[in-house]
């Protein structure tokens, strides 16, 4: 996936999930060979994930778009997550 595609799926989730006065977080998390993994957090709570091809290139991305914050697993990001049941019933799936 090339930086702007990147760049470009941060930017349509914030324009879907965001909403002014509070940053959308961005979870940088690397996945070994396969590259990057951010995962956002919706201002309403969504969660969404967009690839990138490494580390560096994701961090890149979510400092370029707007209304983008970096952030940890930490006690304010996951409880701004709001998980529904289907999500529940995916992963409950992927644990048996």
């Amino acid at each position: 996936m090339s930086d702007q595609t990147t760049q470009k799926r941060i930017a349509e989730f914030v324009r879907a999930h965001g909403k002014p006065g509070t940053a959308v977080r961005a979870v940088v998390e690397p996945i070994g060979r396969s590259g990057a993994r951010i995962v956002l957090v919706g201002a309403d709570g969504a969660m969404g994930d967009v690839m990138a091809k490494d580390v560096e290139t994701a961090t890149k991305a979510v400092e370029t778009v707007d209304n983008v914050e970096q952030a940890e697993w930490d006690r304010e990001t996951t409880a701004a997550t709001k998980i529904g049941p289907a999500h529940r019933r995916k992963m409950a799936k992927m644990q048996s």
